[in-house]
């Protein structure tokens, strides 16, 4: 069997494995009972950022073929789907029909079985939490070949949540989707002066919004430092559209409409590049303005409107850096956001939010605080960069996403995620010889 050079989203550190599609039940039952030494992960469409879905070595398990929805409620909104279903194919079908996923990130482009994995947040954690909270049940592959039906009452489920793919393959899902009237948003877009600003007007109003979230200009410094663009909204009921969206009230069909090159030069997104990009779209938006109209896609998903947007960062590709911290840590994202501005690495995408109380998920990423995500291309100075923050941000007692790590150190995950030993009983429990592993799994010693 040939090998295949594999990368996360952030298109760096490749790595070869043999890529194979996962096949029937029965099919991938036995891949993974005749996993080599250097075991098995499953991968869906390749949007966690950096090494999770890469197994050097060993085998990567392709589960886009299996991507059936099997049966949808339409009472209830309650889907059963396979877990190599994509977010985009599950909106399609759901909008139509009146409902719609519970939890989105900022991409379509993810699948169910790497929703749970990474238990994805969207904008709206601070009411409805993360995608792991509306999972009813799933049907899990473990390391004997068995199929174990799961439920959030299990420690199982919940070392599953977040837990990266090591604790199984996810073959089906149960999901509980969100009632809505119309394909359309209805949102609040107002500037902050500056990070102090920005933050109050969070903490003030964020309860009075469904989804939330603020752009941040990370180049900007002195009396502008944490300027942004707060974008906040709810699902728009059908007496608020105009009379020719009312006539087709839940349409929902965006598309592809440009692509990155393939080859772009490294540099492109330098501190003067993005400083006037971020001039321009700081500029751009309004000072307030109330109860706009958008489609979905726009408020949820901009991005997915560019094909390979990953390449713009060009050949050495990007990291993005994503934290959280507790409330009443706020110096450490002052300091997080100065120091960015000071070094002037260029980050184009960064965005504030304030998440709501995490769950039992014991490798979860969101817990009530502040987050904060950059996208940087890697260049000199970054590391050590991210390294000091990395302390700041443990020393808080907050932690780094995983779905979204390329180069953290082990011994900071272990401060940084207090539950890690129980998921390492409940996964040694169900796989003693380490059959589910990862790049990731051995950089961090998960």
């Amino acid at each position: 069997m040939g090998t295949t050079m594999l990368t996360g989203w952030g298109r760096t550190a490749p790595t070869p494995a043999s890529l194979v599609p996962a096949g029937t039940d029965e099919q991938l039952a036995d891949l993974v009972r005749s996993a080599g030494p250097r075991g098995l992960v499953a991968r869906g469409l390749g949007r966690a950022y950096g090494d999770a879905a890469q197994n050097a070595g060993g085998t990567v398990v392709d589960m886009t073929g299996r991507d059936r929805v099997l049966h949808f409620d339409r009472e209830a909104g309650t889907v059963v789907v396979e877990a190599g279903l994509s977010l985009d194919r599950l909106m399609r079908e759901a909008i139509p029909l009146g409902w719609f996923v519970p939890v989105t990130p900022g991409t379509r482009f993810v699948t169910v079985g790497g929703a749970i994995a990474a238990d994805i947040h969207g904008k709206n954690h601070h009411v409805h939490g993360s995608f792991c909270r509306h999972v009813l049940e799933f049907d899990l592959l473990c390391a004997d070949g068995e199929v174990h039906s799961v439920r959030p009452g299990d420690d199982l489920f919940w070392a599953t949540a977040g837990g990266m793919g090591l604790t199984g393959v996810v073959l089906r899902a149960t999901v509980q989707l969100l009632p809505i009237e119309t394909s359309r948003m209805r949102v609040d877009t107002e500037r902050a002066t500056d990070l102090d600003d920005l933050m109050d007007r969070l903490t003030r109003t964020d309860d009075q919004y469904t989804y939330s979230v603020a752009w941040i200009d990370c180049l900007s410094t002195g009396r502008r430092l944490g300027r942004g663009v707060l974008t906040r909204g709810w699902h728009a009921k059908a007496a608020e559209l105009s009379t020719k969206d009312r006539a087709r009230p839940l349409a929902f069909d965006p598309r592809v409409r440009l692509a990155a090159p393939r080859r772009l030069p490294g540099g492109l997104l330098n501190r003067y590049t993005v400083a006037a990009f971020n001039e321009m779209w700081y500029r751009k938006a309004p000072r307030e303005r109330r109860d706009e109209i958008q489609p979905l896609a726009t408020f949820f998903h901009p991005l997915d409107g560019v094909a390979d947007w990953n390449r713009v960062y060009g050949p050495r590709g990007f990291v993005q850096y994503q934290f959280v911290v507790p409330f009443g840590a706020e110096e450490v994202l002052r300091t997080s956001v100065e120091a960015f501005a000071s070094a002037g690495h260029a980050s184009f995408l960064a965005v504030l939010k304030r998440f709501g109380a995490g769950n039992d998920g014991m490798l979860s990423f969101p817990d009530a605080g502040w987050t904060l995500a950059l996208d940087v291309p890697v260049s000199a100075g970054l590391s050590p960069l991210l390294d000091r923050l990395d302390e700041l941000v443990a020393g808080a007692g907050g932690r780094l996403y995983l779905a979204k790590d390329s180069r953290a150190r082990a011994e900071l995950i272990a401060r940084m995620y207090p539950r890690l030993g129980r998921f390492r009983a409940v996964r040694d429990k169900y796989d003693p010889t380490g059959v589910f592993t990862s790049d990731l799994a051995r950089r961090l010693a998960l």
